[in-house]
């Protein structure tokens, strides 16, 4: 997959992120509270986020992962981005990211992305296994993923060290049989 498919769903467009997104993505990659559960001090400089681009295209290049910018129709601001990483084509498997500028907290936004990507990633990638690693202090990442159906599988001690400390990440993981949670949420 070398070229970058744009995904359409209610009120978002999913699609490849450029340098001149990178204002957009800087408000909310700077945000403390949006990166704290990402394993990531918060960006300093617009220009640092340009090495955050860079890793989403060398991800698809390289085959490992495809990343999502995050757009409502009615504008074309990136307001997130949500997709995969260390994908492991032998295995069928792959990790799934996310994260959303604040000011969309609470508004389905995430969901809405988070299940189109999982949807693509089953259809069109030949993936029989999803997975996402979220801090146990991160309660509403598990609460999202847990509501589009993944299952906690258990807890990887100290699994990753970042910003100076070691990180505990729960496992969990959606299957491409598992029943999935796409409803309408009101």
């Amino acid at each position: 997959m070398s070229d970058h498919p744009k995904i359409e769903t209610n009120r978002l467009i999913l699609r490849k992120v450029s340098q001149d997104d990178a204002r957009d993505m800087f408000s909310y990659l700077s945000d403390s509270e949006v990166v704290k559960h990402m394993g990531l001090e918060p960006y300093q400089t617009v220009e640092a986020v340009y090495e955050e681009i860079e890793w989403y295209h060398s991800i698809l290049k390289e085959q490992t992962g495809i990343r999502w910018g995050i757009t409502l129709k009615n504008s074309d601001r990136v307001i997130g981005s949500c997709g995969f990483l260390n994908r492991n084509d032998k295995h069928f498997r792959t990790e799934v990211g996310f994260e959303l500028n604040k000011e969309y907290w609470g508004k389905g936004v995430a969901r809405e992305a988070l299940e189109a990507v999982v949807t693509y990633g089953f259809e069109h990638m030949k993936l029989e296994r999803i997975e996402a690693l979220i801090e146990p202090n991160n309660i509403s990442s598990q609460s999202l993923v847990e509501k589009v159906g993944f299952l906690k599988e258990g807890l990887l001690r100290h699994y990753e060290y970042t910003c100076g400390k070691f990180d505990d990440l729960y496992i969990y993981s959606l299957l491409k049989g598992d029943e999935i949670h796409f409803k309408p949420e009101h």
